[in-house]
């Protein structure tokens, strides 16, 4: 291939790239975001009465989740309330928590519990 040919290839190419960008590479599976985007889509689709309950057991010990803290995408710290109220908190790789979720009607007169979360920051630039 001659010296000429090759670069108006590279030209042509570039020319194609700045108006058709070539797609990002999709982003990796992260079991963090995940995680957090099923349980806010849980409570977000609940009526005005309702509240999610999320439990995580261990050890014999239940605690009900009202804190998701992220200090990465990789470490959940949860933060609620054992048997005897408790405030209980478990620290612990993404990829090990099982939780379970449940809906229940609040108890009157008190308002439906609302679970918090905490995410990481992005990094400034």
């Amino acid at each position: 291939m001659a010296l000429g040919d090759l670069t108006k290839q590279l030209a042509s190419q570039a020319i194609r790239n700045a108006v058709n960008p070539p797609a990002p590479p999709p982003k990796p599976d992260n079991t963090g975001t995940a995680m957090l985007a099923q349980v806010q889509a849980m409570q977000k689709a609940l009526k005005e009465d309702e509240e999610l309950v999320v439990l995580f057991h261990a050890g014999g010990e239940a605690v009900r989740v009202l804190e998701f803290f992220f200090p990465s995408w990789k470490v959940a710290v949860l933060t609620g309330v054992d048997k005897d109220k408790s405030v209980t908190r478990v620290i612990a790789a993404v990829e090990s928590l099982q939780l379970v979720c449940k809906v229940s009607k609040a108890a009157p007169p008190a308002a439906p519990a609302r679970i918090k979360f905490v995410t990481p920051r992005e990094p400034s630039r």
